[in-house]
């Protein structure tokens, strides 16, 4: 899945999207995705810290989990 798919996803599963950032970045209070050097993480970003940090070597990879994390937060 890529970043685009993942997107489509979160709209169809109404998601908000104040909740979510798939640019990265430190959002106030939101699940985040970003590719880093290579590498693509996922974070909840809260005051300015990174928290739940994964990281993984593949879009792919990442924006499943971010999928199945969102889905698991929300209780969808």
């Amino acid at each position: 899945m890529t970043k685009r798919e993942l997107e489509k996803n979160l709209n169809e599963l109404n998601i908000d999207k104040l909740a979510y950032d798939l640019n990265g970045g430190l959002s106030s209070d939101a699940h985040c995705i970003e590719k880093i050097g290579g590498k693509w993480y996922t974070y909840y970003s809260e005051r300015g810290q990174r928290t739940s940090l994964k990281e993984f070597e593949t879009e792919q990879e990442a924006c499943q989990y971010f999928l199945d994390w969102l889905k698991y937060v929300f209780n969808i």
